[in-house]
């Protein structure tokens, strides 16, 4: 069996002059790859006209640039498309593009499912498979037809991105460092449930927005919507956010889906302003997407702007974040299981 090339795509600098020193390329040879990889987006190592004929061949033995486009689109009335990329042991994340008037937003996977399984999540219900690598994550963003279009990018799709911090960081490296694609911080945001082995690191190690997974300010019940909160208390992820400062570059927010008479009262929004009294943050108000077989549903649209009005009036900024893509498997993870579904399918059909 022929050995699978090594891809190129998602190799921070450091580790691309690793391999062209190995290869006894000269030193300046790292940065021209860097810049046909990342700058003119190239598919192929022969498309690096700069390296000479000797050295593309070299690298052409071993390696390859190591895109893959998506396998499936699924496109809503709203504009919001649902791409979904195959990896290479045949599982199936997703990356979600969301125009918004003039931003356009890519929402991507960091894991093939999940191990937090969270109660409302239709990732967590497929249990965990993989991390994805740098390349794989890394991928998703260079491989949308929409890439030259994007204004920001958000870690909120399939799996827990601090559980995989280390290929997460390595992107986030490529995408604002000046030999990757020169991004600012600030159109990045890493959403978390506030790992901990995570949570400093990522603070400390990278400039890009935070979201965090609240869904309840009360540890108990946030206990039974999110396990992880056996873990780490949201108490506790509060206690380390509030040694940082988010009042300047960076951006502090949390993630708050509502579920009808499970936390949407009041009680919960006095609670909420209590327990973030003195961080600079924001909230993020989120309407449930019904998955099946979990008894939740969606908080009616009175009730989020009423509870959106209590925060903002006690010094808690909220908004309302806008439902997307409802006619196209909205939540996360929906599509990449009836994907898995199908093939498991038709292979039992092929047995």
């Amino acid at each position: 069996m022929e050995t699978p090339k090594i891809p190129l795509l998602g190799k921070t600098l450091y580790e691309i002059q690793q391999i062209t020193a190995n290869l006894g390329m000269p030193k300046f040879a790292a940065k021209q790859i860097t810049s046909w990889l990342y700058d003119k987006k190239v598919t192929s190592i022969d498309e690096m006209t700069n390296l000479s004929l000797k050295y593309r061949q070299l690298l052409n033995e071993g390696f390859e640039v190591g895109a893959s486009g998506p396998v499936e689109a699924m496109r809503s009335v709203d504009g919001t498309v649902k791409y979904l990329f195959r990896t290479p042991t045949n599982d199936f994340v997703e990356a979600v593009y969301i125009p918004d008037n003039d931003r356009a937003t890519l929402c991507v996977s960091s894991q093939v499912g999940c191990k937090m399984n969270c109660k409302f999540c239709m990732t967590g219900k497929q249990g965990f498979t993989a991390n994805l690598t740098a390349n794989q994550i890394l991928n998703q963003i260079f491989s949308v037809p929409e890439r030259n279009s994007l204004t920001n990018l958000v870690f909120m799709g399939m799996g827990e991105p601090f559980d995989n911090l280390d290929e997460v960081l390595k992107v986030l490296e490529i995408l604002t460092s000046d030999y990757g694609y020169k991004w600012s911080p600030k159109r990045i945001t890493v959403s978390s449930v506030g790992l901990k082995k995570g949570l400093e690191r990522f603070l400390n190690e990278s400039d890009c927005h935070l979201a965090i997974s609240m869904h309840s300010p009360f540890p108990a019940q946030r206990r039974e919507l999110m396990p992880a909160e056996k873990a780490f208390s949201i108490a506790d992820i509060v206690e380390v956010l509030s040694r940082y400062d988010f009042s300047k570059q960076r951006r502090l927010s949390f993630e708050y889906i509502m579920f009808k008479g499970v936390n949407d009262s009041l009680v919960y929004a006095k609670e909420i302003v209590r327990l973030l009294r003195g961080i600079e943050c924001r909230m993020n108000l989120i309407r449930f997407h019904a998955i099946p077989n979990v008894d939740l549903d969606g908080t009616n649209m009175e009730h989020i702007i009423a509870f959106r009005d209590y925060l903002t009036q006690h010094g808690v900024f909220a908004t309302i974040r806008a439902s997307r893509g409802e006619d196209i498997f909205a939540a996360c993870g929906m599509l990449s299981t009836a994907k898995q579904q199908e093939e498991k399918k038709k292979n039992d059909q092929e047995k």
